[in-house]
């Protein structure tokens, strides 16, 4: 990794660390370190960056605020790259909302709720960024990205900046192209409606009011682990079986919200994957149903 190092120092690339714990990086707090840890300044370096580590044949992953990522204890090898201030840009133009990848899922949806813009009031729970929500097609409430999505910017993992449609994502439930074509979102383009501001608030406000009553916030966590099977919630089976407040080493089920695994203070990645095997194993005994994370796990086990 000298070599990469030094590359990237020469290039001008960004913040550059080495051996940073990535616990420091997720919503969970879990995670050993990666080996390089870059910060890009902008979006030109992103692209060089990109360039350097295809020609160099080096594995990265991009993270954005960390959560929906379990990161393994033994951290990740290659370079990881973190989406930073630089692409935090947003402006309306119109019933159109750009917004740059790095920019949060919530704050977007407020502040284009006093826009008096409909079709983002179901992000406003989900702790991410624009980034994450688009590779995942991120969704709540029966709505999510595919949905609003108009086009983004893209770079390729050639370095090639390109911009795609919506419909170029193939979306499906929690699903984007992106997950088997790798690239790094930069900027989104969203479609929104105008809409009543009241109406639009009082969506809000309901919804928070029910994660506040329903969701484990106060806790580290990634948000929900499992998807839900057709016709069933993940969540409902979990709770039916007897399932909260199982816990592995500090992975506990969350006994607010069966579909969440919390971190009690001291958990590993390992004590989060056996929890979620263990999970697994008495669904599928007790129901016939398989559970798929919906999360995504990284790094070296």
């Amino acid at each position: 990794m000298e070599q990469i190092i030094s590359d990237l120092q020469a290039a001008g690339i960004g913040e550059i660390r080495q051996n940073e714990s990535l616990a420091l990086h997720t919503t969970w707090k879990i995670g050993g370190p990666a080996d390089v840890f870059v910060i890009p300044r902008d979006k030109e370096q992103l692209v060089s960056l990109i360039r350097i580590l295809y020609l160099h044949g080096t594995p990265w992953m991009v993270i954005g605020r960390g959560s929906n990522l379990l990161v393994a204890d033994k951290g990740i090898r290659g370079v990881v790259i973190k989406l930073g201030d630089a692409l935090e840009s947003l402006r309306f133009e119109g019933t159109d909302v750009y917004a740059g990848a790095a920019y949060s899922l919530i704050k977007l949806s407020v502040l284009a709720a006093k826009e008096g813009l409909t079709g983002l009031e179901f992000a406003g729970g989900i702790p991410g960024s624009v980034g994450g929500a688009i590779y995942m097609n991120a969704g709540a409430h029966g709505s999510d990205m595919s949905r609003i999505l108009k086009r983004a910017e893209v770079i390729l993992d050639t370095g090639e900046l390109v911009t795609m449609q919506a419909e170029e994502f193939h979306y499906a439930y929690r699903h984007s192209i992106l997950q088997q074509q790798r690239g790094i979102v930069t900027e989104a383009v969203f479609e929104l409606e105008h809409g009543d501001r009241t109406e639009i608030a009082g969506a809000m406000a309901a919804y928070k009011d029910r994660r506040l009553r329903t969701q484990p916030l106060q806790v580290p966590c990634a948000g929900s682990v499992f998807r839900n099977p057709e016709n069933h919630h993940a969540a409902k089976l979990i709770e039916e079986a007897g399932l909260k407040g199982m816990r592995v080493g500090g992975a506990e089920v969350s006994p607010m919200h069966a579909n969440f695994i919390v971190n009690t203070g001291n958990a590993t990645a390992v004590d989060v994957l056996t929890l979620i095997q263990e999970v697994q194993r008495i669904i599928l005994d007790q129901t016939g149903i398989t559970l798929v994370p919906e999360i995504l796990v990284a790094g070296e086990r």
